[in-house]
């Protein structure tokens, strides 16, 4: 019968192997007190050409009205990389618009998404989401993705939770890198009727806002009757950094897509201490302004005070 003892030297190997594993020392954790609210946001000249070289003394920032305690960090970030998710609302009510919006998913992808440096997704939702491609930097993917939004074998659901949605896109989706800047975004095709959600809209927001990602969305025709669907897509988008665009036609499609391409490459991002900070579920509003003449800032309008771990 083989005898199963150890012999003694790997023994030894093996407790000197242990005790060289406690003593690493831990991955690096990037730790932000609770206190601290971290803003990005877009400068533009009275042109619409993106201002460099910002100072804290160019800008004026309030919070809930007040002034902040301190001004932690401002860096700026040029060309960016893109991180961009198309989501596509696949309730009954938006159906007839799928080809219109594949359409602009094609011209952004083969026009403005570079091959190596940008990656983006495809998904569509009801109450549940589906990837239809996953992250990539090829327009031709993309465009696949978005050709196979529609319905689902064996799936009728006629409802739809956007807030549901929007929150485990962002949280599964974006792991913010600290080595790496990006310009994360999501471009969202819906009429904002929903119907269906677990989460609120400021869980949303704030998740939105967690991984620093601007909601744009793009949404066709007229609102039905007694819809508070605007001005759902209104206060995801301004809470959120991004715009609404609504019933966007022939050349204003590419002006708004590339308006949206110039928000995100160019950034700033602005780390502060709020006064008198309480974390709570209210929402603070952010007013950021910039001294230089006819400036124009595109930032979130505000967040929620939730506190985090």
């Amino acid at each position: 019968m083989r005898s199963c003892a150890v012999p003694a030297v790997l023994f030894t190997q093996l407790l000197l192997s242990l005790a060289a594993a406690q003593n690493q020392t831990p991955p690096y954790t990037l730790r932000i007190p609770v206190d601290e609210i971290s803003l990005t946001f877009h400068p533009a000249d009275a042109r619409g050409k993106p201002l460099t070289h910002l100072t804290r003394g160019d800008l004026r920032l309030t919070d809930n009205g007040k002034p902040p305690a301190a001004i932690v960090m401002l860096q700026e970030y040029d060309d960016l990389p893109i991180r961009a998710g198309f989501l596509f609302d696949n309730s009954a009510s938006m159906l007839g618009d799928i080809a219109f919006n594949r359409a602009i998913i094609h011209a952004y992808a083969s026009q403005l998404l570079r091959k190596g440096y940008d990656q983006a997704f495809v998904e569509q939702f009801d109450t549940e989401t589906f990837i239809r491609q996953d992250w990539t930097d090829s327009d031709t993917a993309i465009a696949t993705g978005a050709a196979a939004v529609g319905d689902l074998p064996g799936r009728l659901d006629p409802l739809t939770a956007i807030f549901d949605s929007l929150y485990t896109t962002c949280r599964d989706q974006w792991k913010p890198d600290p080595a790496q800047a990006t310009g994360n975004f999501i471009l969202l095709f819906s009429d904002g009727e929903d119907d269906a959600s677990h989460a609120y809209l400021s869980e949303a927001v704030d998740m939105c806002q967690h991984t620093r990602t601007a909601i744009y969305a793009i949404v066709n025709g007229r609102p039905r009757q007694f819809s508070d669907g605007l001005r759902t897509l209104q206060n995801l988008t301004q809470q959120t950094g991004g715009r609404l665009f609504v019933n966007p036609r022939g050349s204003q499609i590419l002006d708004d897509l590339q308006t949206i391409e110039a928000e995100q490459r160019n950034q700033y991002r602005l780390v502060y201490k709020p006064s008198n900070f309480k974390a709570g579920s209210s929402f603070h509003r952010i007013r950021l302004q910039c001294s230089v003449t006819g400036a124009r800032v595109v930032t979130r309008s505000g967040y929620y005070a939730f506190a985090r771990p």
